[in-house]
């Protein structure tokens, strides 16, 4: 097993922003930093992070769907561990730019407990599958084109940046958000946060 880093470690390009449960549920597009691109074909966010303490983190959140590999998965299964969430599409440059960091995230904390789960939202298996094989995803992604999962998670935090990421603590309650594409260090600072602040 890997040693975990220090709680207190973060990246030091990214602002950290701790939030109240009220603004939790009232943060929007516009205050998030996520805006449309033209010509792009996705909606970028500033990469924002947002951290909510324990005691600030709102209800367990399950996020559950069908593997484009065709198995059911549901984030209760891994109830007491960290799990990340992101989405993605393959079109989307950020996704890609992020793709490598995720995989490695999956592959070198495993075993401290830290589960991935890709949520996508425009591709067909083929597409997806694709993607996945070429940057070797050790992870599932639930196909989400009907919007349906996103939008459960919108009740708890808004998803409109393609790609975004939430980290959920050990009790399935959401403890960070970042809104466009994240970097591997501030991902890792996060999950080190979470692991090391008793929730999971």
């Amino acid at each position: 097993m890997m040693a975990r880093r220090p709680a207190t470690r973060r990246a030091a390009a990214t602002t950290v922003l701790v939030a109240t449960a009220g603004l939790l549920a009232g943060c929007g597009a516009a205050d998030s930093g996520a805006s449309d691109v033209v010509g792009q074909g996705f909606v970028s966010g500033d990469g924002s992070v947002q951290q909510w303490e324990p005691g600030e983190r709102g209800d367990a959140v399950v996020v559950e769907g069908t593997s484009f590999e065709g198995d059911e998965v549901s984030t209760a299964d891994w109830s007491g561990d960290v799990v990340v969430l992101n989405t993605w599409y393959a079109g989307c440059a950020p996704c890609r730019a992020e793709a490598p960091d995720l995989v490695a995230l999956a592959n070198d904390r495993a075993d401290d407990g830290v589960h991935l789960l890709g949520i996508n939202t425009e591709d067909d298996a083929g597409t997806a599958l694709a993607f996945q094989r070429t940057f070797e995803v050790p992870y599932p992604s639930i196909e989400d084109r009907s919007g349906q999962v996103v939008a459960g998670l919108s009740g708890v935090v808004p998803l409109q940046a393609v790609p975004s990421t939430v980290v959920l603590d050990g009790e399935g309650r959401v403890a960070a958000r970042v809104v466009g594409q994240v970097a591997g260090s501030t991902l890792e600072g996060i999950v080190d946060d979470v692991l090391a602040d008793g929730s999971a």
